[in-house]
């Protein structure tokens, strides 16, 4: 037993274990204020759906030859559909303009769902900037009816150099995507 607690402290020692990586999250943005305001109606928020390769904790990077790499080093602190639900509800929930805002299984009489696919979630290295696309689905919850879609694009150039400056980018190109979404969903309601 002496022993096994002896070499777990390895991981902790240079040169021994596997090397540390880095967790980032992605935050909300701030969108407007202004415009129209549903303070009876309640949304629901379900978790994108995105091909595989976004579909867990790996940062996207594609080269100038168009193939796609996993940043070394970093990660995302959870799924990146589990990051995107969350700050899209987060965003949602700073404009005040909705009765309330949710995921399943929190219980609220939903009047529309907000519908994600995750198409890109990378740094392009040949234009030097994150790209962040989102297709977004208005659904009318009470009658099935698709009630708006519409493709979400948005850049952000990285500054600076290594993996910060890389997930900075992410962030503010997703946040750019995330005020559009929220903007416009409102407004189709």
């Amino acid at each position: 037993m002496l022993a096994g607690l002896l070499l777990s402290g390895c991981a902790a020692i240079p040169g021994f274990g596997p090397p540390p990586v880095d967790a980032y999250d992605i935050t909300a943005a701030t969108p407007s204020k202004e415009g129209r305001r549903l303070t009876r109606t309640q949304i629901l928020v379900r978790e994108p759906e995105a091909l595989q390769i976004l579909d867990g904790q790996d940062i996207a990077i594609r080269t100038a030859s168009g193939s796609i790499q996993l940043l070394r080093g970093a990660r995302w602190s959870d799924r990146l559909p589990n990051l995107v639900q969350s700050s899209l509800i987060e965003t949602y929930q700073r404009s005040n303009r909705l009765g309330g805002v949710g995921r399943p299984g929190e219980g609220l009489a939903i009047d529309y769902q907000v519908i994600i696919d995750i198409r890109a979630f990378e740094i392009q290295v040949e234009s030097g900037y994150a790209h962040v696309e989102l297709f977004a689905r208005v659904l009318n919850d009470r009658n099935g009816v698709l009630r708006a879609s519409r493709d979400f694009v948005a850049t952000a150039p990285v500054t600076g150099n290594g993996d910060q400056a890389f997930i900075m980018a992410l962030d503010r190109a997703f946040r750019i995507a995330a005020a559009q979404i929220v903007n416009w969903s409102i407004e189709v309601m």
